[in-house]
Order: C-alpha cells, then structure tokens, then sequence
C-alpha cells in the first residue's frame, strides 16, 4: 500500500499540475497493482530503451529490471510504503521528469522517473533511486 503526501513545484501551471497529478497516480512504477502486475503489464509502461540506475548505483537493463519485477511480484508483499513532496518539471514536448521521495520502513529515497506521453499514455523512459542518508 502506498501513501501520498503533499506535492511542490508546479510553478503555478495548471496543465503542469494536472500532468503532476497523473503521474504521481503512477508512482511508485511498478508498485500500483492498479497499472497491472504482470511482466506483459510492465512491458507496456516501459519505452524499449528504457534503463534505470538502482539506489546502489548500479546500472540495469529493461530486461533485468522486467527479470526482476517477474521475480519480486510472484511474492506480493504488503510493506507500507510512503511517497512525499512530489515536484515535476517539463523537459521537453511530452516529456517530464518527476521526483519524490520514497518512504519504505526505515529506507528512505530519492526517486526520479522521466516519463513520456505519446499516443495519450505515459510510458517509463528511466528511472532512479538514491539513498538518502541520515545525517
């Protein structure tokens, strides 16, 4: 189950708050059961060439983190995960970066998405997760 909080920056655009409104409806990727569960619904969210860089910094290819996704949700859990202070920023013709923060347990994160909007739907092309460490 996830939870959201309040959201920042969106500049006083309307068309940018409505675009943070449908994205932050997708985050965190690939954890809404409502977007789908299965390696076929997470293929579509994805460009082809997307990639994502894990908060262990490690680089991964769209087939490892579909591997990976098949693995992890063929055993649902039930954490309790928290998505806070939400800001997202246009980056080119229907293309946007949105950024938040990840609340899962103790683990806290920076998240970054760029998503793209073609054809109206929303497809995943990168993903981020950085630690943040308690200071």
């Amino acid at each position: 189950m996830t939870k959201t909080s309040q959201y920042l920056h969106t500049a006083g655009d309307p068309a940018l708050a409505a675009i943070l409104q449908e994205l932050i409806s997708r985050e965190p990727i690939f954890h809404r059961p409502e977007w789908g569960t299965s390696r076929a619904d997470f293929e579509k969210m994805m460009v082809d060439d997307f990639w994502e860089i894990g908060a262990s910094g490690q680089a991964y290819s769209r087939s490892f983190v579909l591997d990976e996704l098949e693995r992890r949700h063929a055993a649902p859990h039930d954490d309790a995960w928290t998505t806070s202070d939400f800001q997202c920023q246009q980056l080119a013709d229907n293309l946007y970066l949105l950024n938040y923060i990840l609340l899962q347990g103790k683990r806290k994160t920076r998240r970054s998405t760029i998503w793209a909007r073609a054809d109206q739907q929303w497809k995943i092309v990168f993903h981020q997760g950085t630690i943040i460490h308690q200071e």
